[in-house]
């Protein structure tokens, strides 16, 4: 008898279903090369409209704006401030398909030489050197750019001091922008830009935002200073700061690690945050999923050179530099691109990688023409990568 229950039982468990059965961890697959469209020293950062592939940087003293094909071929290059020192350091695409690009300019113009109507003599080959012009990156500049027809329009605000600026989104109502010292600039369509809203000093550094239809933000990032009547936990803390249609913070939530260095740098529309958790000499991306309560709901930490980033609510981004516990065979020798799948609970589905040649991450954007687009950099170009 007790031989037949035996086989009885060992019969359940051969024809249990497949979901009862322990996950198999999923393996790394390669990811799929697009194309080549720059160099690093170059680089801010990649967006696109239909097909194509708009990469924004700055070459020397010079902001530009670049188009290109799925193909990596060149279809226009432009200089975004002909007249003045710029940079440019955020973008994004409204929903026209308007590409709105923010960074830094000057307002001290250089005044032109009239030109000589008479040629002097110089018999002693005096070579002239001209008057050297200098100028401090302190207005802000917000650019529209046509993709359609070049056209290129440039709006700017006085600053009391220079801001870097790291973020900026935009829907129906208008524009934001943040940055360095706490900084948060509005904007309408028509590039009338507000004054700048300081919500701390040098000691706060805003790095992504998201604009909601009621005119509310979140607002993320790193501070050591009291943000909100919240005072600092660790060396470090990442920040979460919800900021009303009034401009006015109505919470903030802190990262808990008492002897971290913590920055949150990215975020999704569905609360999908990224950042950099330093430890002594050890380095993590930390990945959480918050929910509307800025709760999390589920997290992780992923041993890495600390650069991650979030899109939607499933994909993250990061130099991964060594075993993670959740994938099977993956075990890098020098950090390699990963990018993790999760599913709506937060359990990693696949996961994928640029080749070992590429060894630095720089950006993640959700296409709706072109998919999910991988940036990285070797050291001589920046590439784009895909899935299969």
């Amino acid at each position: 008898m007790k031989r037949l229950i035996s086989l009885v039982v060992i019969a359940c468990i051969a024809f249990l279903p497949s979901s009862s059965a322990a996950t198999k961890k999923p393996a790394v697959k390669p990811l799929k090369f697009l194309t080549t469209i720059g160099t690093p020293a170059q680089f801010a950062g990649v967006v696109t409209t239909g097909k194509t592939i708009i990469e924004y940087g700055n070459k020397g003293e010079n902001a530009f704006v670049r188009g290109f094909d799925i193909s990596g071929n060149e279809l226009w290059n432009l200089d975004l401030d002909k007249l003045s020192p710029s940079i440019a350091t955020a973008a994004t695409v409204d929903s026209s398909g308007i590409i709105w690009i923010a960074g830094s300019t000057s307002l001290v113009r250089p005044t032109p030489t009239p030109p000589s109507t008479t040629s002097a003599l110089d018999p002693d080959k005096v070579v002239l050197v001209p008057d050297v012009f200098t100028a401090d990156l302190d207005a802000f500049s917000l650019w529209s750019l046509n993709p359609l027809t070049q056209e290129i329009k440039q709006y700017c605000l006085q600053l009391n001091s220079p801001i870097l600026i790291n973020a900026i989104s935009v829907d129906k109502s208008g524009i934001t922008a943040v940055g360095s010292s706490g900084t948060l600039i509005n904007a309408d369509l028509a590039g009338q830009i507000s004054k700048p809203i300081s919500f701390g000093t040098e000691a706060t550094n805003f790095q992504s935002l998201v604009r909601y239809s009621e005119g509310s933000k979140v607002v993320i990032g790193s501070s050591t200073e009291t943000l909100g009547g919240k005072k600092l936990v660790g060396k470090e803390d990442g920040v979460i700061v919800k900021i009303s249609k009034a401009n006015k913070i109505i919470s903030v939530v802190r990262s808990s690690a008492t002897k971290a260095s913590r920055s949150w740098t990215s975020e999704s529309s569905s609360l999908l945050l990224g950042g950099s958790v330093v430890t002594g000499s050890k380095i993590e991306s930390a990945v959480t999923k918050f929910s509307t309560k800025f709760l999390p709901t589920w997290t992780y930490r992923f041993a890495s050179t600390g650069e991650t980033f979030t899109v939607e609510s499933t994909y993250a981004f990061l130099q991964s530099t060594t075993a993670v516990a959740q994938l099977s065979g993956w075990a890098p020798k020098t950090p390699r691109s990963l990018l993790v799948n999760f599913d709506a609970k937060g359990a990693v589905i696949a996961a994928y990688s640029a080749p070992a040649t590429q060894q630095a991450v720089l950006g993640l954007y959700a296409s709706a023409d072109l998919g999910l687009l991988c940036i990285t950099s070797s050291a001589e170009s920046v590439s784009i990568f895909t899935l299969n």
